[in-house]
Formats: structure tokens, sequence, C-alpha cells
């Protein structure tokens, strides 16, 4: 079973890394981007795309720690009290 997880895992990563090449590939008309008065250089547009889906990719889970661990403080902090309440 955990081979086939590794295996499914693995054809899931290629299917998506060929969909990111392709998405590249058909996307290469240049674009420049403004923001605030400031004007950045040309590049195609599959690079702010691409840019904003890694930036995405690090702060989902960067964000998901910190609720767990919000959570978990909070858990923590409840049992404390309900220890403390029975004494």
């Amino acid at each position: 079973m955990r081979n086939l997880k590794r295996a499914l895992a693995a054809v899931f990563v290629l299917v998506l890394a060929a969909v990111v090449l392709f998405f590249v590939l058909e996307n290469q008309q240049s674009v420049s981007l403004v923001l605030f008065g400031w004007s950045a250089p040309e590049v195609p547009v599959a690079v702010p795309v691409l840019a904003a889906l890694v930036v995405g990719l690090a702060i989902g889970p960067i964000l998901g720690v910190y609720g767990v661990q919000r959570s978990k403080r909070k858990i923590r902090a409840s049992a404390r009290r309900v220890v403390l309440n029975d004494n």
C-alpha cells in the first residue's frame, strides 16, 4: 500500500510538472506589470503567474502551521483552566 501511495504521488508530481511546462510554453507573450507607479521589466506572462503560484504555495502551509499551533495553544490553555478549576 505504501508503494502505491508513492507511485501515485510520483505520477501526480509528473503530471503537475507537465502542466506547468505546457503553461510556460504556451504563455510566452511579454507583459509589463505596474504597481504603485513602479513598472517592472517586460517578462513572459508565465513568469508572474508562476511566481504568484510559488508564493501562494509557500504562504499556505505557513498559515496552516500557524493555525494548528494556535489551536494547540488554545486547547492547552483550556485544559489548564479545567485542571485548575477541579482543584
